[in-house]
């Protein structure tokens, strides 16, 4: 597997339209990043456009929402790669959080005017991707897109015949590149370009040379396609199978597009690598080597190439954010040699990142490109954290952040102090205060804060040197749970006008048939993600009403207005993955959810629902509005037809710890992670 080689141009005559906006290239690749605490999946999309002149490389994102669901964008961060030191074009990095509710297929649309001048006289462009978040048979977990990256500007000398690798894929599927198609919106005017030639299984651009020189424009498509047929699967209980290209070329597991323009220069004196045209030297890394690094330590590799009969003037880069790089020529040996830094973070952990990089010449001749591909993993050092089942603690050596002031250090949320002793620098906290961060995957719960330096304690910006460490605490959510029903409610009795006297029952249920009532006296065992079982009904001599539950919320303490809440149903919709409605009478509602408790300083979990009564055979009750929006629900109440909305509670349910050596010993009592282990890293920026 190689990595995408993305053709751009960069020089194009200065001052004339300086004011115009010119793009030369663009990409967006995507990579799932698990659920979010509420149940929402969290995408990671990064994207690069290039254009002509520095100043439109402005910080936003155009990408629209095409088809489908398309979620919500949470966080956004942009940063300009490797500034071309003539300042005649930029490239622009974004990296976009959405937050989705579904796992759903969806597409985004990118369009617009213009491209920079090119042979092609093409005009606009119109880019699409297309995302797909189910459930992967063959990997267990959602399809992850090709990778790409682009370096500012590649040239080729029309006497020199070359050829370019263009994709990598990080679940190891075949990837396909094609030209786009004007009626999928995948490009604009989708003419080809001459003398170019495209393999599309093999993801190969080759150019056999030409007779004069251009610039061209390319709208391309990368799919991928599994190995075997696999089943997707999605939230809903819907599934769909994806079958190896060979079978069916049309339905990939996402599309991604990549758009770029080659130029073509005059012919070079030679072709001869190392002569004109750079040729790369020892200690160079190979074209696709797959690297791995830890998260929070400095990844670094050096560059080397020579030219005798040209000057290199440097070595572009094309990589994530915040990758650094230096560079040197020596006029003796004809050498120029780069350093490329790049200090992955927690978040990275698991990706695939591309850096590409290619030598040009003051004569505009360029090397091959090369790219390799890093994997962050997990930092295996040693840890300075203890996490246990309410904190995390961190201990930093006072050896280690010399030179600046131990005074001078906070935590994401500044008002938490950092404490000092002889030794070490300590910053304590709750695993849900001082702005500890928290994430979920499939399989665990992961909790992150972040110790910082600041000039003054009201600064937003810093000219010093910067120390920051970050430390995690991660917790798997396979252990077993011990919950106990005790001291549950009485029943609720009420008296309305034209209903009579009724009663609400709030009850337990030992299993999904809802047959046997749990004794509030007695404790029963389940294991994280067991269902617990719920029926609301209501007791009453009117045989012709219907009981609707409007809306149920569990809470940390026995007050439904508690700002620490988690919604299981809100306006007669159920709003938790994990809730289940069971059919019953018109007297009865039965409900159930996989167990949880909430995360922090909480030993007990309450749940209060919103019910009324309606007449059964009225239409326009709330009864019978069944789910809806918020807004939809806000009408006047029926005097005839309707009892007032009532709360109705129960629980606690509270973690009760099983004797030691048994399945389940050592329980936290307020944490959805039980006997846990921790991964902990630690990142030293100076």
């Amino acid at each position: 597997m190689g990595l995408l080689v993305v053709l751009l141009y960069c020089s194009l005559v200065s001052g004339v339209f300086a004011n115009e906006v010119y793009m030369q290239g663009g990409v967006l690749t995507f990579t799932p990043k698990g659920n979010n605490l509420d149940g929402t999946i969290r995408v990671d999309f990064h994207y690069k456009k290039s254009y002509l002149y520095p100043e439109s490389c402005l910080p936003t994102f155009s990408w629209g929402c095409h088809n489908g669901d398309c979620g919500t964008i949470t966080t956004s961060e942009y940063g300009v790669m490797d500034p071309d030191p003539s300042g005649v074009s930029c490239q622009l990095e974004g990296v976009i959080t959405r937050s989705l509710l579904s796992d759903k297929p969806f597409d985004l649309l990118d369009q617009g005017c213009c491209w920079t001048y090119n042979t092609e006289d093409l005009v606009s462009w119109s880019m699409i991707a297309h995302v797909d978040l189910g459930k992967r048979s063959d990997t267990g977990l959602p399809n992850r897109s090709p990778i790409t990256t682009m370096p500012p500007q590649i040239r080729v000398p029309q006497n020199c015949p070359t050829a370019f690798l263009l994709a990598h894929d990080p679940d190891g599927d075949n990837v396909r590149c094609r030209h786009g198609t004007r009626n999928n919106l995948e490009c604009s005017t989708c003419k080809t370009a001459p003398d170019f030639t495209l393999d599309e299984n093999a993801c190969i651009l080759s150019f056999s040379g030409s007779s004069s020189s251009g610039v061209h424009m390319f709208e391309l498509v990368l799919e991928d396609f599994p190995r075997q047929n696999t089943t997707l699967k999605y939230h809903d209980g819907t599934s769909t199978v994806k079958y190896p290209v060979s079978q069916d070329a049309s339905d990939p597991l996402s599309k991604i597009p990549l758009q770029f323009l080659v130029i073509v220069d005059g012919a070079a004196p030679s072709c001869v690598l190392g002569e004109y045209i750079p040729k790369y030297i020892t200690p160079t890394v190979s074209n696709g080597t797959l690297i791995k690094t830890s998260f929070g330590k400095e990844f670094s590799f050096p560059v080397s190439a020579v030219s005798t009969k040209s000057v290199i003037k440097d070595i572009e880069i094309s990589g994530p954010l915040n990758i650094e790089k230096t560079f040197e020529y020596d006029n003796v040996t004809g050498v120029g040699k780069a350093m490329i830094k790049w200090t992955p973070t927690a978040n990275d952990i698991g990706d695939y990142i591309p850096i590409c990089f290619i030598a040009q010449t003051t004569t505009q001749y360029q090397s091959e490109l090369r790219c390799i591909i890093v994997v962050t993993e997990e930092s295996q050092s040693e840890s300075d954290v203890k996490c246990t089942d309410t904190t995390m603690t961190l201990y930093v050596s006072k050896s280690s952040v010399r030179g600046f002031n131990e005074t001078n250090l906070r935590l994401n949320d500044p008002s938490c102090s950092v404490t000092t002793n002889g030794s070490h620098v300590i910053a304590s906290v709750s695993l849900n205060s001082c702005g500890t961060q928290v994430e979920e995957t499939v399989d665990e719960i992961i909790f992150k804060n972040e110790m910082t330096s600041f000039d003054q304690p009201h600064d937003v910006i810093t000219r010093e040197h910067q120390f920051k460490i970050l430390f995690v605490c991660k917790f798997p959510k396979n252990s077993r749970l011990s919950v106990s029903f005790e001291a549950q409610k009485s029943d609720y009795l009420f008296t309305e006008a034209l209903f009579g006297n009724f009663t609400y029952l709030f009850q337990f249920y030992d299993n999904s048939a809802f047959t046997t009532v749990i004794n509030p006296n007695t404790h029963i065992k389940v294991k994280l993600k067991d269902m617990i079982y719920m029926g609301i009904s209501v007791q009453s001599s009117l045989s012709s009403i219907r009981l609707f539950v409007e809306s149920c919320r569990a809470t940390p303490h026995d007050n439904p207005n508690d700002p620490i809440y988690y919604d299981i149903i809100s306006n007669g919709c159920t709003k938790a993955q994990t809730t289940k409605v069971y059919s019953g009478s018109l007297k009865e509602f039965r409900f159930g959810l996989e167990a949880f408790s909430f995360i922090g300083d909480y030993e007990q979990v309450y749940i209060t629902c919103t019910v009324l009564l309606c007449g059964a055979g009225d239409p326009k009750t709330r009864c019978a509005q069944g789910c809806t929006n918020s807004s939809s629900s806000r009408r006047r109440r029926s005097l005839v037809s309707e009892t007032q909305r009532r709360s109705i509670s129960q629980g606690p349910l509270r973690l009760a710890r099983t004797s030691s050596g048994s399945p389940g010993s050592n329980l936290n009592r307020n944490t959805q992670v039980i006997s846990f282990a921790f991964i902990v890293a630690i990142v030293l920026v100076a």
